[in-house]
């Protein structure tokens, strides 16, 4: 393992995160505060609690969860098209380094700024609503796996994207519908019966279901089936970005 390519890319990566700091941390806290004035205030005060859990509370995860998704796909896919944009990508390809490495590097970076977001949310959210972890250690399980897969599948996106639009389609059209319809401000179980056999085929369900499991004891679906969700949602990632290296498809034309 070359350590110090590694350690370069993500340094790198880093470095560009940190010169734009301010509006990194300050725009996560502002969403976070309007998203506590609508769906706090207006809908918390008409919605008591939700499986024994106060409104404000029940939405933290949900609210963690999109802004972690988000933040990871966005971080990633424009760590690795930027070099393709200007044509670094060739420098990176003929360096001796292999897939793995340039994965960590950029992948690694990717989910580090998506932890340190989901932490200020985390933070912001304490200063309006009481907080409890019930399980403190699968909460930071989830958290860094959702981080880390979700660069990883960013990281594709990245790859896949041709122009800057096309970096913004699958997050604005996918995965931000998916998260408002997979149970991040409301339980599953508030649904009709049909519907909470349809919501099922969602994904990010049993990503925000463990991740609320980690906060109030309380779950929409199995815990074990969420982490076994997560587990091969990046097992399949890591397997569509080896099999990209050693095709060059997008990376080499």
């Amino acid at each position: 393992m070359n350590w110090a390519a590694v350690s370069a890319m993500y340094v790198s990566e880093m470095t560009r995160f940190f010169r734009t700091i301010a509006q990194s941390f300050i725009s996560p806290v502002i969403s976070t505060s309007l998203y506590f004035v609508v769906f706090g205030a207006a809908i918390g005060s008409r919605i008591d609690q939700v499986e024994g859990v106060s409104y404000g509370a029940f939405i933290v995860p949900g609210l963690i969860m999109l802004s972690v998704m988000t933040q990871a796909i966005s971080n990633a896919s424009f760590g690795i098209y930027f070099p393709k944009f200007i044509g670094t990508i060739y420098e990176l390809l003929s360096a001796p380094v292999n897939f793995l490495e340039v994965v960590l590097g950029f992948v690694g970076a990717a989910a580090t700024k998506a932890l340190f977001i989901g932490v200020v949310i985390l933070g912001t959210a304490s200063l309006f609503v009481d907080i409890q972890i019930q399980h403190p250690f699968a909460m930071v399980l989830f958290l860094l796996l959702t981080c880390l897969s979700f660069a990883l599948f960013g990281f594709i996106i990245g790859i896949w994207a041709q122009n800057f639009e096309q970096l913004q389609l699958i997050p604005l059209l996918v995965i931000t519908p998916l998260v408002f319809l997979g149970g991040s401000f409301y339980s599953i179980s508030m649904l009709p019966p049909i519907w909470q056999k349809i919501t099922l085929f969602n994904p990010v369900v049993y990503l925000i279901s463990g991740f609320r499991w980690s906060f109030f004891g309380t779950a929409d679906v199995p815990v074990g089936l969420s982490l076994l969700a997560i587990a091969g949602f990046t097992a399949l990632c890591m397997g569509a970005i080896w099999w990209i290296f050693r095709t060059g498809w997008r990376i080499r034309s």
